[in-house]
C-alpha cells in the first residue's frame, strides 16, 4: 500500500460554479502523491460533466463518484471513505468545494498528520479565523462548536469544522452503518468517535472564507436538529 497517497474527497450539489476552479487549484497546491474523488448528488445543474471534462486534464488522478439523489453530506462522505479504503490511500482530506476551505492548507495538513492520527483544520485556535460571515453565522458555527466541545468532554475548539484529514486506520476503525448523524453533526461525530476510540488529533488554524459562489447550505433547522443530534450521540456512543 502506498501510504504516501493522499485522497481528497469533496461532495458536491449543485456546485458547477466552483467545481471546476477547485479542482485545479487543489492539484496546483499539491502536485504529488495526490488524487481527488468528487462525490455528487445528481446536481441538475452539470456537475459531475463539468468533472468528467476535466479528467482527461488530470489523466488518473481525479475521478467521480455520482449518486443518484441528495441524501446529505454524512452519506456522501460515507460513500468517499468507503471508496478510498477500497484502493491505497494513506491519508483522507474532506474538503469543500467552494473555496471556504483554501487550498494552500493543504501541503501543511498532509504533513502534520505524520505526527497525530487525524488533522482539523481549525477556525477556533490562535491564528485561525472566519471571513465574509454575518454576526449570526458566527453565533450558529461557534456556538454548535462550543456546545459540542463541552457536552461531549472534547479538546478540540473545532468540532464542526469540514475541512479533516485522517489517516487510514481510523477510517478503518468506524463502523458507519452505525452512525446517528447525516448532515451538519457528522463532523462532530466523525471527531467524537475518533477520540472515543483513542485516537489523537490535531488543530492547524486556517482562515475561512465565505463562499462566492452557488448558496450555502446551512439554515436554522439544521442548527436545532445538530443540537438534538450531539444529545443523541452523548447518549448512544
Amino acid at each position: 500500500m502506498d501510504i504516501a497517497k493522499t485522497l481528497v474527497i469533496i461532495p458536491t450539489f449543485n456546485e458547477a460554479g466552483n467545481i471546476i476552479r477547485i479542482i485545479p487549484a487543489v492539484f496546483k497546491q499539491v502536485p504529488e502523491n495526490l488524487h481527488i474523488l468528487v462525490v455528487d448528488d445528481g446536481s441538475p445543474d452539470g456537475t459531475a460533466g463539468l468533472v468528467k471534462g476535466l479528467q482527461p486534464r488530470f489523466s488518473d488522478k481525479l475521478f467521480i463518484l455520482e449518486r443518484t439523489e441528495k441524501n446529505g453530506l454524512g452519506p456522501a462522505y460515507m460513500a468517499g471513505f468507503r471508496w478510498a479504503l477500497e484502493r491505497d490511500y494513506g491519508k483522507i482530506c474532506e474538503f469543500d468545494a467552494d473555496f471556504s476551505h483554501d487550498p494552500k492548507y493543504l501541503p501543511q495538513m498532509i504533513a502534520r498528520a505524520d505526527e497525530k492520527d487525524f488533522v482539523v483544520a481549525s477556525r477556533y485556535i490562535r491564528g485561525g479565523g472566519v471571513e465574509g460571515w454575518g454576526p449570526l453565522r458566527k453565533f450558529i458555527s461557534r456556538g454548535g462548536s462550543l456546545y459540542a466541545q463541552m457536552m461531549l468532554l472534547c479538546p478540540l475548539r473545532d468540532m464542526t469544522g469540514g475541512f479533516n484529514l485522517w489517516k487510514r486506520k481510523v477510517l478503518e476503525s468506524y463502523d458507519f452503518d452505525n452512525f446517528v448523524s447525516r448532515g451538519y453533526v457528522f463532523q462532530i461525530e466523525m471527531k467524537y468517535r475518533a477520540l472515543k476510540m483513542g485516537f489523537k488529533g490535531i488543530e492547524v488554524p486556517i482562515l475561512f472564507k465565505d463562499r462566492t459562489e452557488g448558496v450555502s447550505k446551512m439554515s436554522g433547522q439544521i442548527f436545532w436538529e445538530a443540537a438534538k443530534n450531539v444529545l443523541t450521540l452523548k447518549k448512544e456512543v
